[in-house]
């Protein structure tokens, strides 16, 4: 489950657009300034902020000077004021995309649903298919962030079979790569490992049903990659 915090000085937009986001599946902080935008960032990880630029105080230009000090994650201006020349600065600073208020919820969501795909692409050594995420450096997955708890061969059976490109992984292929050796009665052994795999990745539908069995051959990895 994505993280989102939206940063805005009008209540009704903020309270509105927030249900919104949680009906469809997401998290969501809020805040009413920039200040305590900002102070919620040492609380919380967004995965994606949505920011007001004009905002009394501190405007969301300066709060995204400030927010790139703590973090790179992607960043929506929003504003009722979109000369070209406050797109561009916006856009030039390293903002991912700006909207005009007023706006509909549907085409916000796209916006961030985007901003997420983009991220996750340049996200060094993860691979994501969300709501999974597989960790090549920490050698663990997640799902909708939280660590699955994989054991070494769990997760080098799933590494295998999501880099396998929608191809069938043999009952054969995998016995070699993650044991070393395969004869005809290690089949069980695979089934078992997958079946421990199986039932960590049912915490999500969606998770759970990324690996296909093939029936008398081995498995297949229908996750769909993030951005592609």
């Amino acid at each position: 489950m994505y993280t989102l915090l939206l940063i805005d000085d009008d209540q009704e937009m903020l309270e509105i657009t927030s249900a919104s986001f949680r009906d469809s599946g997401y998290n969501v902080y809020i805040s009413e300034n920039a200040r305590r935008g900002l102070d919620a960032l040492v609380k919380i990880s967004p995965d994606c902020i949505i920011l007001d630029v004009m905002m009394p105080g501190m405007n969301g230009f300066e709060a995204f000077r400030r927010i790139r000090e703590r973090t790179k994650v992607p960043v929506i201006f929003l504003t009722g004021r979109i000369s070209e020349d406050d797109k561009v600065s916006g856009l030039l600073m390293g903002a991912d995309d700006y909207i005009e208020k007023p706006f509909s919820f549907r085409e916000l969501e796209a916006r961030v649903r985007s901003a997420l795909r983009r991220s996750a692409l340049s996200t060094p050594g993860v691979l994501s298919f969300p709501p999974l995420e597989i960790d090549i450096v920490g050698h663990k997955a997640l799902c909708d962030g939280e660590d699955l708890g994989l054991t070494t061969r769990e997760y080098g059976l799933l590494y295998m079979l999501a880099t396998s490109d929608g191809k069938v992984v043999t009952y054969e292929d995998i016995g070699n790569h993650i044991w070393g050796s395969y004869r005809s009665n290690d089949r069980s052994t695979v089934m078992v490992s997958m079946s421990r795999l199986r039932k960590k990745l049912d915490v999500n539908p969606i998770a759970a049903n990324m690996i296909e069995t093939v029936w008398t051959t081995g498995y297949k990895f229908i996750g769909k990659r993030a951005g592609l």
